[in-house]
């Protein structure tokens, strides 16, 4: 898109070329109301991590495969994508087909473009763990001034915790959801949100993993015996 320089003499170059081109060749990267280029980070599970500068609107899968070298294991072993750093909700691979990379259609798609670091993860990933992990930053990191935020980032982390285990009950998934809810906008800066979605992509798109993961662990535990 540009030339592949750094710091100040990227940004000195980039501003030439507009310049030079005019804010009508700029504007015309990206769909309306999305327009411009986009630095994009690529990492997870990937032939070639990297962060390229592409235009606003290029489609999900057309960005991982020209510039990250595909999934691991090809596009079939996509697992999920968080589009947007890690607060943006995940999505599944049916999902990330067609996607545009902008704002208006990551909203669509119920997460959000966010920093624009997109997180790949394949079949190879527990999917469960790495949202957990999600959770336990979100937890360290918050300054504990919000109620919600500061009580519900170390409930949310406990209730995670079963749930990678699979040490948990069903109802615990519907109960994780509204307590995600009850933070998600009630407080005073974002990082309570940013705790908040990461769980309830987890939900919308993965509860089957979960219950199939509690099932697993109820058929390893001993038979009760019976009167």
């Amino acid at each position: 898109m540009f030339p592949h320089t750094t710091g100040i003499r990227a940004g000195t170059t980039k501003c030439r070329i507009i310049c030079r081109r005019g804010a009508s060749w700029f504007a015309s990267f990206g769909r309306e109301r999305n327009r411009g280029t986009k630095l994009f980070n690529i990492s997870g599970n990937v032939n070639n991590p990297c962060t390229v500068e592409e235009e606003m609107s290029i489609p999900l899968r057309e960005l991982i495969e020209r510039h990250a070298g595909g999934v691991i294991g090809g596009w079939d072993n996509l697992q999920g994508v968080i589009p947007g750093g890690s607060s943006t909700p995940v999505i599944p691979k049916s999902v990330c087909e067609d996607v545009p990379m902008d704002f208006d259609g990551l909203i669509q798609a119920q997460t959000g473009l966010g920093t624009a670091a997109v997180i790949v993860m394949n079949n190879q990933a527990d999917m469960i763990r790495c949202i957990s992990r999600l959770i336990e930053f979100y937890k360290h990191e918050s300054c504990g001034q919000c109620t919600p935020c500061r009580e519900g980032c170390g409930w949310m982390a406990k209730i995670m915790n079963r749930f990678e285990t699979g040490n948990a009950r069903p109802a615990e998934i519907d109960m994780l959801y509204e307590l995600s809810k009850q933070i998600e906008g009630h407080t005073i800066c974002a990082l309570g949100d940013g705790a908040a979605w990461p769980v309830q992509g987890l939900i919308r798109h993965f509860r089957p993993v979960i219950l199939e993961r509690m099932k697993e662990f109820e058929a390893k535990q001993p038979k009760k015996a019976t009167a």
